[in-house]
Parts: C-alpha cells; structure tokens; sequence
C-alpha cells in the first residue's frame, strides 16, 4: 500500500481550492541571488495564508491528517502561482519528508500541475528542512534518488540548524545545499562559524554540490562569504518575501542602493 487507504492523491483544482486543508494558501517568492552574474537564478516559493498571514499561521494548522494534502497542495499552488506571474527561471519548492508517503505519487502530482500551468519541470527545485527531524532516513533517501531520477534538482535547507551532519550530507549528495541563516548571521566576526563554513564547502566541492548562503541580511556577510568563493545567495539584504510577486534583478539593485 502506498500510503494510507484513507488519503487519496488530490488534482490539481483539488489542491488550489485549499479544500482538503480547510483554508485557502497563497505563495510569497524570495529571489535567489547569483552573485557572479548579479543576477536573479530562481526563487523560493514560500506558503501564506489566504490574507498574506506568515508561515507560522498556516502551519499552526497542519496536523497528522492534513499533512499529506499539505504538502501536495503547496507544490500545486507554487508552480500554478509562479506559471501565471511568467516565472521562467529556477522554482524552489519545501517538501516535508515526513509527510511524503510514496515518492512516485508525489512526483505524478508535481507533474501533473507542470502540465497543466506550462512550467518546465526542468526549473524545479525540492528543498527538504534540515531542522526537521527526519523519521525514516532511508526513505529519504529513496525521495532523493527519485526526485534526481526524474531530472528535479534536490536540496536541503537550513543545514547548521538542527538534525544533519556531514555524513548525513554525504549520504544525500544533493544539487544545492543552502546554509542556514544561524550559521551565516556575523559569520565575519566568528572564525569557528567560517572554519564551519569551509569544511562544508571543501565535502560539496568534492560531491558536486553547490553552496548557497540564505539570510544574508549585512554588506558584511555577503562580503566574506563571496570572498569565501559562494555563488549563491538569498536574504532580506537583497530582497523579502513578495506575495504573488517576483523582485527583478533591477529593483533589487535599486533596493540596495537606498
């Protein structure tokens, strides 16, 4: 069985009427910096509730029964949201390990909603949270092996926040590794944070992996960890959260500047 006889996989229309979840949710998009080009190479789609209500209010109302059509719910509405605002470029989705009971199934769904809005599934990105305690780790793993299979780029979030080490790291060999803000925040001033920070970027040069710095919020920060050799950034400094916007590369400039 591959998953719970009493959960069904959802459609697309399904998933954008917030139907199954008992309230409506809207996506925010933050850019993804590539700092070599100045440019924008994607952005992460991050849920809101149906007035714009942060995150912290929708996931007050996720539990052990609506988890699942939650997860599939925000993959539909990300990439519908982010086909309708004309985005062409990387779409990075947050997945929950825990709540993804056949990876196949859920890959279908992200299909299906690519399909139907027009998005190449090529642009994909899946992030899984480091902070979130993963319960099964070989069958994140499989989600892993799966998703990268089916040509979707694979990451993980917030590393240096909770649960992961390298090992780990290395067990996964994601695309992207994306260093928690924790670890970023006055990384100048902290040389056992830098010494951190090289270690992870010495095992995925080795891996293929690229590092991407998120919650850059000082001139400071960005300094030292492009000087470091990171490419990848993200962060208030450039750019918040938009709801059903994309910041361009030319507001952001112009944001900078201020």
């Amino acid at each position: 069985m591959e998953f719970p006889s009493q959960i069904k996989q959802q459609s697309c229309m399904d998933c954008l009427s917030g139907q199954s979840l008992g309230f409506e949710i809207r996506m925010a998009f933050q850019p993804i910096i590539d700092w070599q080009t100045r440019q924008v190479a994607g952005y992460e789609a991050l849920v809101r509730g149906p007035l714009g209500e942060g995150a912290g209010w929708v996931f007050e109302r996720i539990n052990e029964q609506n988890k699942y059509y939650f997860d599939q719910a925000c993959r539909v509405k990300a990439i519908e949201t982010a086909s309708r605002l004309g985005l062409d470029k990387m779409l990075s989705i947050n997945f929950l390990p825990n709540a993804v009971y056949n990876p196949e199934t859920c890959i279908r769904a992200t299909i299906e909603a690519a399909d139907m809005f027009g998005f190449d599934i090529r642009n994909i990105m899946f992030e899984v949270t480091e902070s979130e305690q993963i319960v099964d780790h070989k069958k994140l793993l499989k989600i892993f092996d799966s998703y990268a299979k089916r040509g979707f780029i694979t990451a993980i979030d917030d590393f240096g926040s909770g649960y992961a080490d390298l090992s780990w790291l290395e067990s996964l060999r994601p695309r992207v590794l994306k260093l928690d803000m924790g670890l970023i925040r006055d990384i100048h001033q902290h040389p056992a944070k830098q010494q951190l920070v090289a270690n992870v970027q010495r095992l995925c040069l080795e891996m293929g992996t690229e590092v991407l710095a998120e919650g850059i919020e000082q001139q400071a920060e960005l300094d030292y960890l492009a000087g470091a050799g990171i490419r990848y950034f993200q962060g208030y400094y450039f750019a918040r959260p938009a709801l059903e916007q994309l910041t361009r590369a030319e507001e952001i400039a112009a944001l900078q500047q201020r």
